[in-house]
């Protein structure tokens, strides 16, 4: 089954189940004549209302994420919290409902049968479609080739457990080694078929869509040439970590029915985040070149009194995918910083920085212009932080998977910019990789709205760095 079709089943078991456990909640509370009702409630309008505040929680709390081996109990588990903490809110909304009209009801608790029957209906529902995905991949269809990388024990264990357990509906294919001299040799039936530098080839070959990462940790050159040189390919990399990554978390996990994988290069959002992503963009951009317009006045008139040079100041930025755009910013510097010095990173304490761009600097208003750039669809709210193109090609030189940072588009603020501070060495930038990385590994909506309210602390205490 491919993510487009489940998602549309999951989409649609939902949509009957969750409306179900409302039409069989409405008429337990409202047409059984249990209950005394000040007004009666129009079933269709309700019901249209619930069912789409179901579906933003269940969005929210990524109950439409692709599935990968996870159990069924993993999936009611997952509901539960989710429809647990939704129910809570109805309870206190309906409460404060109830306080604000001057209405006392001791029959507010009804609501948690509610609770009861929505977990049944939309938990069997899933149940049931997960059943009938998990049968179509036992017989054949929708499985999935997969390269195991690493000819040794963590390679075996593996191969045994996919092999054994066929509802995760993929198929090893062959092994890839460390080296040339284990080609041909063969665990069982399954073949090493080619050494780590061919990867790129030997997944065209073999048609895999699934990579896992079965190496020693100490082997990091093979997993950034790994990763390297896969990229691009529609292909989903996992390694097997050790107790340290597994305690670290700064990776997307999963399993394989209690063995540990970590996404090294998970797909990044969905089409309709990307979608629900740029609309917020656009919303937020608007809504604040609107408020911010007096701050706006006010730092253009004095950058033009205190040093000669224009108002804005547009420099040449990697946005995604490589495409290069103009950054628009306050000019916080002299005219022509670089006139002499050629392209170099700004430091805290630059000498080159005037009076009121230290000010705007420290307090982040040279950075409200960039809203023009998120409505023109150059960058994004939050991403990571756009670099000009000759750092670029200087970095990715120098530090692997530096460009996997152009996969998406480029942020005004980011996480890397409220974990840490002012990019002064390599070392800085390396550590904001991490970060950045981290980001692109786990983008959701929710993410970036933690992002969104991190950004607000760090510009009240005046941390963080934007350049």
């Amino acid at each position: 089954m491919n993510k487009k079709v489940e998602k549309i089943f999951i989409l649609s078991s939902d949509f009957i189940t969750i409306n179900l456990a409302w039409v069989l909640f409405f008429y337990f509370r409202v047409e059984s004549g249990l209950f005394d009702l000040l007004v009666k409630p129009e079933l269709i309008l309700s019901m249209f209302a619930i069912y789409l505040y179901w579906l933003l929680i269940f969005i929210f709390v990524g109950m439409y994420r692709t599935w990968f081996a996870a159990s069924r109990f993993d999936e009611i588990s997952t509901l539960f919290k989710a429809s647990f903490v939704g129910i809570i809110i109805l309870y206190f909304a309906i409460l404060y409902d109830d306080s604000t009209q001057g209405v006392s009801s001791s029959t507010r608790f009804v609501i948690f049968i509610y609770w009861f029957i929505l977990l049944f209906t939309v938990g069997w529902g899933r149940i049931l479609i997960r059943s009938f995905q998990r049968h179509l991949l036992i017989k054949g269809i929708g499985r999935k080739n997969c390269l195991i990388v690493g000819f040794n024990k963590k390679g075996f264990d593996i191969a045994d457990k996919v092999e054994h357990h066929r509802g995760l509906g993929i198929d090893v294919v062959g092994f890839v080694s460390l080296t040339a001299t284990e080609i041909g040799k063969s665990y069982k039936d399954k073949k090493v078929i080619g050494v780590y530098n061919e990867i790129k080839n030997l997944i065209q070959e073999s048609n895999s869509k699934e990579i896992i990462l079965a190496v020693d940790r100490v082997d990091e050159d093979v997993l950034l040439s790994i990763v390297n040189d896969a990229d691009g390919e529609n292909v989903n990399i996992k390694i097997v970590p050790d107790l340290y990554e597994i305690m670290s978390g700064q990776a997307r996990t999963s399993q394989i029915y209690g063995l540990p994988l970590i996404d090294i290069m998970p797909k990044l959002m969905p089409e309709w985040e990307k979608k629900m992503k740029r609309l917020m963009d656009i919303l937020i951009s608007i809504v604040f070149l609107i408020f911010a317009m007096p701050i706006i006045l006010i730092t253009a008139i004095a950058i033009k009194i205190e040093s000669k040079g224009p108002v804005f100041y547009k420099q040449e930025r990697s946005g995604l995918n490589g495409k290069v755009f103009k950054i628009i910013k306050f000019r916080s510097m002299v005219q022509d910083a670089e006139k002499v010095s050629g392209p170099v990173w700004s430091t805290k304490d630059d000498p080159r920085i005037t009076k009121v761009g230290k000010f705007v600097r420290k307090v982040r208003i040279d950075e409200i212009p960039q809203m023009i750039n998120v409505l023109r669809g150059d960058m994004s709210m939050v991403g990571p932080r756009p670099e000009r193109p000759f750092f670029v090609e200087k970095l990715a030189n120098e530090i692997p998977l530096y460009k996997r940072r152009l996969k998406v588009r480029p942020g005004i603020t980011g996480w890397a910019q409220v974990k840490h501070k002012y990019d002064e060495t390599i070392e800085d930038v390396k550590m904001k990789l991490r970060y950045d990385l981290f980001y692109i590994e786990n983008m959701s909506l929710r993410t970036d709205l933690i992002i969104l309210f991190r950004t607000v602390f760090v510009v009240l205490f005046g941390k963080g760095h934007y350049d």
